[in-house]
């Protein structure tokens, strides 16, 4: 007789891939939640969360995951330790391309780095083709024969999807193949929980996004941003948080003429906060310069880049 355990399936899936392919927008289709922040901007994931899907007989939770790339900084370093540990744990690997990526990349001295580690777990890989929406069915099934013959030569298990995270299209024939490599398990988290994440730093999440939306060149990639009060009063609650960038130059950006810019990101933001709190909120923002935060081990820390 079959134990509870041995029908249920559960595991963790690192998303894996390069920036913008997709990997945000995918875990928030797939929650029903904006777990996520997603911009257009590269490189706007730089935290592992975690996003629970739980099916009848199956629990799956993601790991959305920075994009791979070559650090160019020490937080960028951080940024792919939270990958390489992603892989490490996983159960299931899904690696995420695009009509854009190209085979030859992940042969590269960087990516194939990456390649090396998943081949190293022996996990199973399930690859998306994400954005078919963006190409025809032609060349939609091109590219999933170039990548299925890609992945046979690398993992003795593996199947290929395709499908587009924003439309939807394709997402149950990719979590179908997700669970039929997953390893029978009690379930990793309660049925009601989506999420790792805190309140606390999603709102912060939240702010950095409009950043991201709004700001161009280097000032997105220059900012952190940490919520430093949190009170709870019975008809609102008040959130102050610190938006930390590296020079002078870019807190006068952010700030704009008479706080106008700033003024915007607050509103935005605080709009957001609201809908998912369910309370008024009032929120304060500060600028504060550390110089060349990216770098420093002790502030990255404490800003929570193990």
């Amino acid at each position: 007789m079959m134990s509870n355990e041995d029908k249920f399936k559960a595991g963790l899936v690192p998303i894996i891939g390069r920036p913008n392919v997709g990997k945000s927008t995918l875990i928030n289709s797939l929650t029903g939640s904006k777990l996520s922040i997603v911009t257009p901007k590269a490189q706007t994931t730089r935290r592992r969360i975690l996003g629970v899907v739980n099916g009848d007989n199956y629990q799956i939770v993601f790991a959305d995951t920075p994009g791979v790339i070559d650090p160019a900084y020490e937080l960028h370093n951080r940024m792919m330790k939270q990958v390489k540990k992603a892989l490490s744990d996983a159960d299931v690997i899904l690696f995420m391309t695009e009509p854009k990526d190209s085979l030859t990349v992940w042969e590269e001295k960087t990516l194939k780095t990456y390649v090396d580690l998943m081949q190293e777990t022996g996990m199973p890989v399930v690859l998306m083709i994400n954005k078919i929406d963006t190409i025809s069915k032609e060349q939609v099934e091109a590219l999933r024969l170039q990548w299925e013959q890609w992945l046979k030569s690398k993992f003795s298990e593996s199947k290929v999807v395709t499908g587009s995270a924003l439309t939807g299209e394709g997402l149950d024939q990719l979590l179908d193949a997700i669970v039929s490599f997953l390893p029978y398990s009690y379930p990793l988290f309660p049925p009601d929980q989506i999420t790792d994440i805190t309140e606390r730093l999603w709102v912060a999440e939240i702010i950095r996004e409009k950043i991201f939306l709004h700001y161009r060149q280097e000032v997105p990639y220059s900012t952190e941003v940490i919520v430093t009060d949190w009170q709870d009063k019975e008809h609102i609650t008040v959130i102050k948080a610190e938006i930390i960038v590296e020079r002078d130059s870019q807190k006068k950006i952010l700030i704009g003429k008479s706080g106008s810019a700033i003024k915007k990101i607050g509103i935005e933001a605080r709009k957001e906060i609201e809908q998912m709190l369910g309370k008024k909120v009032y929120l304060e923002l500060f600028v504060k310069v550390r110089r060349d935060w990216r770098e420093r081990n002790d502030y990255l820390k404490y800003l929570g880049y193990e």
